[in-house]
């Protein structure tokens, strides 16, 4: 793996005109963006199913928008994030194409262990780290419209999702909004407490995707094939496999096993992209017009394409 910063530092405003896959010592390099949460964990089991002649380069990103970011620019050829980044991208107009599911589920909100907070309405007037931008604060939103509230009734609190269970712990907040594995260590220290997992709405337990520049999709078919045959194989060996899953998010996500096997029943790692989800999407989508998130709707006749999921299914 390289790093992030390194790898964009290094390469810098050339990235945007760069071919959609690199050729390095006679192997095609496919670069692949990848947050550094366990629902996002399944590109680091793509190395036992590239075939000959290829690489896949997972580079980490901090947030879903930096990572939809690197796809749009061409820094990275494809690229998992949550649907609120890539809505938000779809809406501006940018180049974005949704070919394929990442995970499901994977977001909790957590509260202070024995701050009294046990349900949403719990949470009016308290300090609520969420994440702007993110599938985590749509759902939140939506969670508190269908209770009467709305983000006027708590103090939002701008933090990253790798540092949310931190500040809990330290008190600067009441709750959060997080993605696995934060729920997980704050579950499995003491910390925290669960108040739900806000999957009771219309959009389901919708959250990652995988998405690819709109020139990749047109112009190099071949390697979006490849690459989502990749991302099957990968997705479905760790989504069999939680021993192995768990395994891999200790070792490249530094976290405690005792807190991934508690974050690891909350993840629903897919790569299917079908009707169920883009119902799911539209209605995502519906909500972050509504909050005002974004100007107008994406179009989504560009936005998800289902072309490449449905001949691997049928297949």
């Amino acid at each position: 793996m390289i790093r992030r910063r390194t790898f964009l530092a290094g390469l810098g405003a050339g990235l945007v005109a760069a071919p959609a896959v690199v050729r390095a010592q006679g192997s095609s390099v496919i670069r692949m963006g990848s947050l550094k949460l366990i629902h996002s964990i399944a590109p680091h089991f793509y190395a036992q199913f590239t075939p000959a002649g290829v690489t896949v380069e997972v580079i980490p990103f901090e947030s879903p928008t930096e990572c939809k970011n690197a796809v749009v620019t061409k820094s990275v050829d494809f690229g998992t994030f949550g649907i609120a980044a890539g809505t938000l991208g779809a809406a501006a107009g940018e180049p974005l194409v949704i070919v394929a599911s990442t995970c499901n589920r994977g977001m909790a909100i957590i509260a202070k262990k024995d701050a009294g907070i046990a349900t949403i309405q719990d949470l009016k007037g308290k300090r609520v780290a969420l994440w702007p931008g993110s599938t985590q604060e749509v759902f939140a939103l939506e969670r508190m419209r269908m209770e009467g509230m709305s983000v006027k009734d708590i103090t939002p609190v701008r933090i990253s999702f790798s540092e949310m269970h931190i500040a809990l712990a330290r008190g600067d907040i009441d709750a959060y909004v997080g993605a696995e594995p934060a729920p997980g260590v704050s579950l499995s220290t003491g910390v925290g407490s669960l108040v739900e997992y806000p999957y009771g709405t219309e959009m389901g337990a919708l959250n990652m995707v995988f998405g690819a520049h709109r020139d990749t999709i047109a112009e190099r078919p071949d390697v979006v094939r490849t690459m989502l045959d990749i991302h099957r194989k990968g997705t479905d060996f760790a989504a069999n496999n939680r021993e192995a899953m768990i395994a891999m998010a200790v070792q490249k996500l530094g976290q405690k096993r005792e807190a991934l096997e508690i974050s690891a029943p909350n993840v629903e790692l897919k790569w299917k992209l079908g009707p169920t989800e883009i119902g799911q999407a539209r209605i995502y989508a519906d909500r972050m017009l509504a909050l005002k998130q974004i100007k107008r709707l994406p179009d989504f006749s560009t936005f998800i394409d289902t072309r490449f999921v449905d001949a691997m299914r049928d297949a």
